[in-house]
């Protein structure tokens, strides 16, 4: 199973995640927001407070989203700009 290592939200309610296979991905979590306990995503600087556990993210009401869903559902993002430096792991 891929683990999520590192984590970085945006302002556009995405994340910037790195992987354990290396790669750099962005997650649009958007179509989640009207979605039962991941309504309170909704508010920017709770949504901003993301952090890593048990291989993927999670917020401190314990919302969380499967690892395999995360990598699934995300688009590459180019590293050539060196943003692996910009997503660090809590």
């Amino acid at each position: 199973m891929i683990k999520v290592v590192a984590a970085k939200a945006n302002p556009d309610f995405s994340l910037d995640l790195r992987f354990d296979d290396g790669s750099l991905r962005r997650f649009d979590v958007k179509p989640y927001l009207d979605l039962g306990v991941f309504t309170e995503l909704k508010d920017l600087p709770y949504f901003m407070r993301v952090t890593i556990a048990y291989g993927t993210v999670h917020w401190p009401h314990e919302q969380d989203i499967s690892p395999d869903t995360l990598y699934l559902e995300s688009l590459p993002i180019d590293d050539s700009n060196n943003e692996k430096s910009a997503i660090s792991n809590p």
